[in-house]
C-alpha cells in the first residue's frame, strides 16, 4: 500500500474557494480503480492548512491518478490558490 500526505497552505482569502472547489476532485478521485482512500483535512489551529491523505493500492495506482483527467485539471487551480508549495510525503507500508 502506499500512502500519500500532501500538505497545502493556502491563501487566507482563498480558502473557502478551494473548499467549494475540491469536492469534484475528490469525488472523481475516489472512482478510480486502485484509490483505497482519499480524504481531505483541515487544520484545527491554522485554517489555511489542508491536507490530503490517501491510500493507494500501488504506485502504478497512483501514477495513474497523477494523469487523471481530473487531477491535470485541478493542479494549475490548486497551484494558483496556494500561499507556498505543497508538502509532498509518499510511503511505503513497511507493517
Amino acid at each position: 500500500m502506499i500512502k500519500v500526505i500532501a500538505k497545502l497552505t493556502i491563501k487566507e482569502d482563498r480558502v473557502e474557494e478551494f473548499k467549494t472547489f475540491v469536492p469534484g476532485l475528490v469525488e472523481e478521485t475516489r472512482k478510480e480503480e486502485g484509490c483505497l482512500s482519499y480524504q481531505l483535512f483541515q487544520d484545527l489551529k491554522n485554517k489555511k492548512v489542508l491536507t490530503f491523505i490517501e491510500d493507494w493500492e500501488s504506485m502504478e495506482a497512483l501514477q495513474r491518478h497523477m494523469k487523471s483527467k481530473h487531477f491535470q485539471e485541478a493542479m494549475p487551480k490548486i497551484a494558483e490558490l496556494q500561499e507556498k508549495e505543497m508538502e509532498l510525503s509518499v510511503s511505503n507500508l513497511v507493517i
